[in-house]
């Protein structure tokens, strides 16, 4: 026994119990400096939209003279001016519209997704394999190259400046990626309900409605989100398919405050942005559990 041992032993002070304060001291400073840097990274990520909340409070003549992060003379005039419209059109109008391409979207990409994700994955027909394989391979397909023969496709039909080449694709599962996800969730549930249905005499569309559904929820929830998002987000489609102002969403609305061609007001333009981000952020705030649940529940399949 070494002479710091005994010297420790005849304090009262076990030697292991030094070497185990040493590792709880050493962990402790591991973990305070792993928030640190989490806080560093979270405040980094976070920059731009606090930056744009508090630049919504900046008034127009501020924008290019005053470099801070802080708005010199904050007022609010920005948020009257985006409700009061432009062209004639008021903000509300923007925003249904906006509300109504997006919910459009995730209805018929849910509807449409798991159909097509429960035929993949739950019926066999002759050539699914290679419907399965050229349904993934539009996912290399750019969707600029369609742009020209779908306008021409719509225009010939009269449908230009409507949501129908807007939505109707959502409900034809157009969206590889969506069915793609939905038909490797389904997969991954097992075989043994759907064939204890079969014996009770449930067809397709039972199993669908009653087991299928019911089990994908997690899956159907994500695709929701993503098509929400998108839809909400999508700049180039409303663009080329809508010419009056009173079908414009948000993100046309965000151009026309912002119009190069006169003069632009950068203010008002901000504080559009804020108001556009808020119902992406409620509906990713309501259904967020699901995503937690869908993940959670995993590892339960069999």
């Amino acid at each position: 026994m070494t002479t710091t041992n005994i010297g420790l032993r005849d304090a009262g002070i076990a030697p292991g119990a030094t070497a185990s304060r040493r590792s709880i001291s050493r962990k402790t400073w591991q973990s305070v400096i792993w928030i640190i840097v989490m806080i560093a990274i979270t405040a980094l990520v976070l920059y731009p939209l606090a930056w744009m909340v508090l630049a919504a409070f900046k008034p127009t003549s501020e924008f290019g003279a005053n470099q801070s992060f802080w708005p010199q003379n904050p007022t609010i005039q920005n948020f009257f001016t985006v409700f009061e419209g432009v062209g004639g059109v008021p903000l509300w109008r923007f925003f249904l519209n906006s509300f109504l391409l997006a919910v459009g979207a995730v209805i018929g990409t849910v509807f449409s997704a798991s159909l097509a994700g429960y035929a993949f994955s739950r019926i066999n027909f002759r050539g699914r394999a290679i419907f399965f394989a050229v349904m993934i391979g539009t996912l290399l397909l750019p969707f600029h190259v369609l742009i020209i023969p779908q306008y021409m496709l719509f225009r010939g039909l009269g449908l230009v400046d409507t949501f129908v080449p807007l939505l109707i694709g959502k409900f034809l599962a157009t969206d590889a990626f969506f069915v793609f996800l939905v038909v490797q969730f389904i997969r991954g549930l097992p075989k043994d309900m759907d064939e204890a249905a079969r014996i009770d005499g449930a067809g397709h569309g039972r199993i669908y409605f009653s087991i299928i559904l019911p089990l994908i929820k997690p899956a159907l929830v994500t695709a929701s989100i993503f098509a929400f998002i998108w839809s909400w987000n999508d700049f180039l489609g409303p663009l080329l398919y809508l010419n009056s102002p009173d079908n414009y969403p948000l993100p046309l609305a965000l151009r026309v405050f912002n119009d190069q061609t006169s003069s632009s007001d950068y203010g008002a333009t901000v504080a559009v942005s804020v108001l556009a981000l808020l119902p992406v952020l409620l509906f990713f705030i309501v259904f967020q559990r699901f995503l937690v649940d869908g993940v959670a529940t995993q590892g339960l399949k069999g």
